[in-house]
Protein backbone atom coordinates (compact mmCIF):
# COMPACT_ATOMS: atom_id res chain seq x y z
CA UNK A 1 0.00 0.00 0.00
CA UNK A 2 1.22 3.52 -0.70
CA UNK A 3 0.12 7.03 0.14
CA UNK A 4 0.95 10.26 -1.64
CA UNK A 5 2.86 12.71 0.51
CA UNK A 6 2.45 16.49 0.53
CA UNK A 7 6.00 16.89 -0.81
CA UNK A 8 5.19 14.86 -3.93
CA UNK A 9 6.81 11.65 -2.69
CA UNK A 10 5.16 8.35 -1.98
CA UNK A 11 5.08 6.70 1.43
CA UNK A 12 5.21 2.92 1.19
CA UNK A 13 3.65 0.94 3.95
CA UNK A 14 5.38 -2.38 4.32
CA UNK A 15 2.48 -4.76 4.82
CA UNK A 16 2.61 -8.53 4.30
CA UNK A 17 2.09 -9.34 0.62
CA UNK A 18 3.73 -11.40 -2.07
CA UNK A 19 3.20 -8.89 -4.89
CA UNK A 20 5.81 -6.29 -3.97
CA UNK A 21 9.62 -6.42 -3.82
CA UNK A 22 9.22 -4.38 -0.63
CA UNK A 23 7.03 -7.08 0.86
CA UNK A 24 7.49 -8.27 4.41
CA UNK A 25 8.19 -11.94 4.81
CA UNK A 26 6.95 -12.79 8.29
CA UNK A 27 9.87 -15.19 8.80
CA UNK A 28 12.40 -12.51 7.79
CA UNK A 29 14.06 -10.65 10.65
CA UNK A 30 14.21 -6.86 10.60
CA UNK A 31 17.97 -7.01 9.95
CA UNK A 32 17.45 -9.42 7.04
CA UNK A 33 14.68 -7.22 5.58
CA UNK A 34 16.85 -4.10 5.79
CA UNK A 35 19.78 -5.95 4.21
CA UNK A 36 17.50 -7.24 1.43
CA UNK A 37 16.22 -3.72 0.75
CA UNK A 38 19.80 -2.42 0.59
CA UNK A 39 20.70 -5.14 -1.90
CA UNK A 40 17.58 -4.75 -4.06
CA UNK A 41 17.57 -0.94 -4.35
CA UNK A 42 20.44 0.88 -6.08
CA UNK A 43 19.84 4.05 -4.03
CA UNK A 44 18.03 3.82 -0.71
CA UNK A 45 17.62 6.17 2.23
CA UNK A 46 16.59 4.89 5.65
CA UNK A 47 15.06 7.70 7.63
CA UNK A 48 13.03 8.63 10.66
CA UNK A 49 9.55 10.03 10.12
CA UNK A 50 9.64 13.75 9.33
CA UNK A 51 13.44 13.89 9.08
CA UNK A 52 14.53 17.22 7.58
CA UNK A 53 17.95 15.79 6.63
CA UNK A 54 16.20 13.12 4.56
CA UNK A 55 14.28 15.86 2.76
CA UNK A 56 17.56 17.59 1.86
CA UNK A 57 19.00 14.27 0.64
CA UNK A 58 15.98 13.63 -1.56
CA UNK A 59 16.21 17.16 -2.98
CA UNK A 60 19.89 16.63 -3.84
CA UNK A 61 19.16 13.34 -5.57
CA UNK A 62 16.16 14.86 -7.34
CA UNK A 63 18.29 17.75 -8.65
CA UNK A 64 20.47 15.09 -10.28
CA UNK A 65 17.46 13.26 -11.75
CA UNK A 66 17.65 10.35 -9.29
CA UNK A 67 14.71 9.21 -7.18
CA UNK A 68 15.88 7.02 -4.32
CA UNK A 69 13.79 4.55 -2.39
CA UNK A 70 13.04 6.10 1.00
CA UNK A 71 12.10 3.89 3.93
CA UNK A 72 10.94 5.49 7.16
CA UNK A 73 11.95 3.28 10.06
CA UNK A 74 10.39 2.82 13.46
CA UNK A 75 12.69 3.07 16.50
CA UNK A 76 13.19 -0.72 16.80
CA UNK A 77 14.05 -0.88 13.10
CA UNK A 78 16.59 1.92 13.55
CA UNK A 79 18.26 -0.28 16.17
CA UNK A 80 18.41 -3.08 13.58
CA UNK A 81 19.97 -0.69 11.05
CA UNK A 82 22.53 0.28 13.69
CA UNK A 83 23.48 -3.38 14.14
CA UNK A 84 24.00 -3.75 10.37
CA UNK A 85 26.18 -0.65 10.20
CA UNK A 86 28.22 -1.41 13.36
CA UNK A 87 30.94 1.02 12.37
CA UNK A 88 30.83 3.20 15.48
CA UNK A 89 31.64 6.21 13.34
CA UNK A 90 29.82 8.71 15.49
CA UNK A 91 27.42 9.72 12.72
CA UNK A 92 23.74 9.24 13.43
CA UNK A 93 22.30 5.96 12.18
CA UNK A 94 19.29 7.47 10.46
CA UNK A 95 19.12 8.92 7.98
CA UNK A 96 21.48 6.55 6.23
CA UNK A 97 22.11 6.41 2.48
CA UNK A 98 23.23 3.32 0.60
CA UNK A 99 24.30 3.45 -3.04
CA UNK A 100 24.93 0.18 -4.83
CA UNK A 101 24.72 -1.67 -1.53
CA UNK A 102 27.50 0.41 0.04
CA UNK A 103 26.87 2.75 2.96
CA UNK A 104 27.53 6.37 2.06
CA UNK A 105 26.60 7.67 5.50
CA UNK A 106 24.19 10.38 6.47
CA UNK A 107 23.68 13.83 5.03
CA UNK A 108 27.29 14.82 5.70
CA UNK A 109 28.62 11.78 3.83
CA UNK A 110 26.29 12.35 0.87
CA UNK A 111 27.14 16.05 0.58
CA UNK A 112 30.84 15.21 0.92
CA UNK A 113 30.58 12.77 -1.99
CA UNK A 114 28.79 15.40 -4.05
CA UNK A 115 31.24 18.21 -3.28
CA UNK A 116 34.26 16.05 -4.12
CA UNK A 117 32.72 15.04 -7.45
CA UNK A 118 32.32 11.36 -6.54
CA UNK A 119 28.52 11.19 -6.25
CA UNK A 120 27.60 11.42 -9.93
CA UNK A 121 30.13 8.75 -11.04
CA UNK A 122 28.86 6.45 -8.27
CA UNK A 123 25.26 6.95 -9.45
CA UNK A 124 26.30 6.25 -13.04
CA UNK A 125 28.14 3.12 -11.87
CA UNK A 126 25.01 1.67 -10.23
CA UNK A 127 22.90 2.51 -13.29
CA UNK A 128 20.50 5.11 -11.89
CA UNK A 129 22.01 8.02 -13.79
CA UNK A 130 23.02 8.21 -17.43
CA UNK A 131 25.33 10.97 -18.64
Amino acid sequence: MHRLRSDGGVRLELTPTTNSPLAIDISESTEMRIQRLITENPVIIFSRSGCCMCHVMRRLFSSLGVHPTVIELEEDEIDALSVLQHDGGGETVAPAVFIGGARVGGLEGLVGLHLTGHLVPKLVEVGVLVL
